[in-house]
């Protein structure tokens, strides 16, 4: 009986090949992400992730938020978007801070990208994150306004 769970290269540090990490749906889709996708710059990298991050947050606070029932609550989901995609930055300033090494080599990312190997690399990549978090955010919002004023509603009364 064979074991499922392989040691892909040293044992002691962790990175087993598993039939899940090891599959060549799953290393095609985590090698495609922004974050690891190659040919990219750091600031690419930021600017793509932010985008997909602030996009996403905007819903969730809108929709949840204890203003959600009052004129202001998609207002409010956006600012409270943009703050997070702001502490998230203050995070990954701090990460760039703290002395980065280059990223590991693992089973599904066997070739990680060179540019977040430095701080500065670390530093590009968080300012174009908060760039593109801020205006995924906005995009989001901007949607959600043209969707809920029923603009699609008014073109379609006009074309019957």
């Amino acid at each position: 009986m064979t074991d499922v769970v392989q040691p892909a290269g040293d044992p002691q540090i962790g990175n087993l090949a598993t039939p899940i990490n090891s599959s060549g749906f799953t290393k095609a889709l985590i090698n495609n992400l922004p974050a690891y996708r190659p040919g990219l710059s750091a600031q690419r990298r930021g600017l793509e992730v932010g985008m997909a991050h602030g996009y996403l947050l905007f819903g969730p606070f809108a929709y949840t938020s204890q203003f959600r029932n009052s004129g202001v609550g998609d207002l409010v989901g956006l600012i409270e978007a943009v703050i997070l995609v702001v502490i998230l930055t203050v995070c990954l300033s701090l990460y760039s801070s703290a002395g980065v090494k280059k990223p590991i080599a693992t089973v599904t990312t066997p070739n990680p990208p060179e540019a977040l190997s430095t701080s500065e690399g670390w530093s590009e990549f968080a300012g174009s994150f908060l760039v593109g978090g801020i205006g995924g955010a906005a995009f989001a919002y901007l949607v959600f306004q043209v969707f809920k004023s029923g603009v699609f509603e008014t073109f379609g009364n006009l074309a019957g």
